[in-house]
């Protein structure tokens, strides 16, 4: 394995769409969702170790995590944990360890992967990965894996790309905002326009001179630390100035500015698994069927349900279409699939009713 090969896994999302079974206590990415026998983290890990060796694989987090982390991941040191101390969105923690991993190495490369995504072959994620990672090693670029569309999505951001460039590595024009249907129907038509899918490879010079040029007051926030990480006083530097930090994501704070950015169209199938349906998109056959995680159906003249269970409980369903059924422990969700992104206004009112620890 290349030894400057490095990753940094994003697992510090709460997950607030998948909520009752992703809760703040508990998120979504240490849960098995699809009913596997490993969690989305511990998926996300196996799936690179076959590229990256294990000591560069690095876990970035909530602090409130890292027993979770450990836990899941034994042979993980505690050293391979960043632990964020607040929530300042994707630039502030990227940076941080874009700083950590080029101190131990110059020559690192690196790949930012989310820890909740779902990738079945995974064969040509990694085919993939290697050639984001030779490109980047020969050039000064920011790189990103695009997902082909397949239908005129609105809840995604896009990529657009030169269409005339034939290379496997394609030039991003510009990176567009979640679009409305009419939009999103164009963009396939174009047919030069790929999903966000928040996967990014660089080497650690060519993103830290991203952020230096386009981020300088971030950049000089968390460069004063140079002296502190990889050491026993970075967490107290960390403690100090990670909340000064200001909350932006990646996207905006160096992808979006740059003029040095490619992307390569995934080869991979892949879902973000940000919701229930789309756990459900995952899980079913088609359209009339209901996916089943964790449960034993009995379903009459009932389709296009999501079920869960905590217990391989018996859910019997009549006359039920396009619903999501969850238990929970002591919550039981029964809820419209089609009303899927109110779920995370939904959780807000059940706190204010019935107590922070519901959700």
């Amino acid at each position: 394995m290349n030894k400057n090969y490095y990753a940094i896994i994003m697992a510090g999302g709460v997950g607030s769409r998948f909520w009752p079974v992703s809760k703040e206590s508990f998120p979504k990415q240490f849960h098995d969702m699809l009913g596997t026998g490993q969690t989305l983290l511990q998926k996300t890990v196996s799936r690179l170790e076959s590229l990256i060796p294990k000591e560069n694989i690095l876990i970035l987090t909530n602090e409130r995590y890292s027993d979770l982390v450990l836990e899941q991941l034994p042979q993980t040191n505690k050293n391979q944990i960043i632990a964020e101390p607040a929530m300042r969105n994707t630039a502030p923690c990227i940076l941080m360890a874009s700083l950590k991993i080029h101190k131990q190495n110059p020559e690192a490369v690196m790949v930012v992967a989310p820890s909740d995504h779902w990738i079945e072959d995974e064969s040509a994620f990694i085919s993939n990965l290697q050639n984001a990672f030779d490109f980047s090693e020969k050039s000064e670029v920011l790189m990103t894996l695009g997902i082909k569309p397949t239908f005129a999505n609105t809840g995604y951001g896009y990529i657009e790309y030169d269409k005339a460039n034939q290379n496997p590595e394609k030039k991003v024009l510009q990176f567009r905002e979640k679009p409305n249907y009419e939009t999103a129907k164009s963009f396939l038509e174009q047919g030069n326009f790929l999903w966000n899918g928040g996967i990014f490879i660089w080497s650690t010079a060519s993103v830290l001179k991203a952020f230096e040029m386009h981020q300088p007051k971030l950049y000089s926030l968390f460069s004063k630390g140079q002296n502190d990480y990889n050491t026993d006083r970075e967490a107290a530097f960390v403690s100090e100035n990670y909340k000064n930090a200001e909350n932006i994501s990646v996207d905006y704070a160096i992808m979006e500015p740059s003029e040095n950015v490619y992307v390569i169209p995934a080869t991979f199938d892949w879902n973000d698994l940000g919701t229930w349906g789309s756990l459900y998109d995952k899980i079913s056959e088609n359209s009339t069927e209901n996916a089943v995680v964790n449960t034993r159906l009995l379903a009459e003249n009932s389709s296009g349900n999501m079920v869960k269970t905590d217990t391989n409980k018996i859910v019997v369903l009549d006359s039920l279409d396009d619903f999501i059924v969850v238990e929970e422990k002591e919550i039981l969700l029964i809820f419209p699939k089609t009303k899927e992104q109110d779920i995370k206004q939904l959780r807000e009112r059940v706190k204010e009713k019935f107590g922070d620890q519901h959700i």
